[in-house]
């Protein structure tokens, strides 16, 4: 029997079926009034069939969901042998999107209409994307598609296996979060990577930077000190480079921070914000000088986004610096977290960040954790200087010593006054 409470139901079948519908009939517009296999008036119809055959199903017999399902299969099989035999079309998508409207319309049907409407603005956005998916398939390349499928093995099947428990010594190590720091930070990575590589150097050196920082600084530091030994004249571009992306790595940081304890960032704003702003106006200050010698945009080192070895790799660093952390905390004390820190941060920020988030869940005070990470943050910040003025001669330490001097001198003035 249908009562009352059915009609928003099938209301949101049709619904979803005409949001499908009006990208397909947008999209096939120009063509000729019959040679269309489903467009505005059909995709309603069906989603509003799926909601009929949901609320027969409840009120008959669960056969009739199947029994739909196969009439419109056939149905949609008559309309593609036609398109192929008229049209020479043997595209498939019109008829999948109509098979997927009408389950929607069944999931609308069984009450789940919220999460059916979804799903079909997800169907009509993908099919709309159309040109754009395939313009971004001709700008990726083997190595980055391997890229993008390795991420979701260690995101989608790997994660949800691991047991979320503490093992090893103090029982610090637990593999669930353990491999969820590591999709993060490989999941920050690969972001970077594809926003140089999909918005071109050409978009200019700041925006250059922070995209490139994303993935790797270090790498952009090796790379464009390596050029200013050739390329006396773009100096200033490369510098103004090179420390966009050293502080590109302080929000980082604060992402890494936020996704693991956000409690800790109330303490971070203050001095994150603080070096961050003093690198940002170091910046725009060698872009200007930049622009009197005709330089605006750079060539970032492009490394692979995501390679399943170096995420291994890292999960063994994370896991040893966690461990090293908790002993010298029980050891050592304050002095402890501070010195392992200072050491881990000469290598990489990311591993020790994300151990002292992870012990202020039970083990470690706030301040104390929040004060580690700065202190990691300038030791790295300190590291690129170093690589800058060694591999860039000279007159690039004259570049980059005001600006990366200036971030480490307020932060340390942050850690003795703060």
């Amino acid at each position: 029997m249908v009562e009352l409470e059915h009609l928003p139901r099938l209301a949101a079948a049709l619904a979803l079926g005409a949001i499908v519908g009006l990208e397909r009939g947008w999209r096939l517009r120009a063509a000729e009034e019959g040679a269309r296999v489903a467009g505005v008036r059909t995709f309603p119809l069906i989603g509003l069939a799926g909601g009929v055959t949901a609320l027969l199903a409840n009120q008959f017999s669960d056969l009739v969901v199947p029994v739909g399902l196969l009439g419109l299969l056939l149905l949609l099989l008559m309309g593609y042998r036609y398109s192929v035999s008229h049209n020479g079309d043997y595209g498939i998508t019109t008829e999948v999107a109509a098979f997927l409207v009408f389950l929607l319309g069944v999931l609308a049907g069984a009450g789940e209409m919220l999460l059916a409407i979804s799903g079909s603005v997800l169907t009509a956005m993908i099919l709309g994307f159309k040109p754009s998916l395939h313009a971004l398939l001709t700008r990726i390349d083997g190595p980055e598609l391997r890229a993008i499928l390795q991420l979701a093995l260690i995101s989608a099947v790997i994660l949800p296996l691991l047991p979320r428990r503490g093992f090893g010594p103090w029982d610090v190590l637990n593999p669930y979060e353990l491999w969820l720091m590591v999709v993060l930070i490989s999941a920050i990575g690969f972001a970077g990577h594809f926003a140089v590589r999909l918005a071109g150097p050409q978009r200019g050196v700041l925006l250059t930077g922070l995209f490139a920082g994303l993935a790797s600084s270090t790498a952009l530091t090796l790379t464009l000190s390596r050029a200013a030994r050739e390329q006396r004249a773009l100096q200033p571009v490369f510098a103004a480079a090179i420390i966009t992306a050293s502080t590109t790595m302080f929000p980082r940081m604060l992402l890494l921070v936020g996704a693991v304890a956000p409690e800790m960032l109330k303490g971070l704003y203050v001095p994150i914000g603080l070096l961050t702003a003093v690198g940002l106006l170091a910046s725009v200050s060698l872009v200007w000088v930049a622009r009197a010698v005709g330089g605006n945009a750079v060539n970032p080192p492009m490394q692979q986004p995501f390679e399943l070895t170096t995420a291994l790799q890292f999960a063994v660093i994370l896991a040893v610096v966690m461990v090293v952390s908790e002993a010298l905390r029980q050891t050592a004390g304050e002095a402890g977290i501070y010195s392992v820190s200072l050491v881990s941060g000469l290598t990489d920020v990311d591993a020790i960040t994300l151990s002292l988030t992870r012990m202020t869940e039970d083990r470690l005070a706030l301040d104390i954790a929040q004060q580690g990470v700065i202190l990691a943050a300038l030791a790295n910040t300190l590291v690129k200087l170093g690589l800058g003025v060694v591999i860039g001669g000279a007159s690039m330490a004259w570049r980059l010593l005001p600006g990366l001097g200036a971030v480490i001198l307020s932060g340390l003035l942050w850690l003795v006054l703060g």
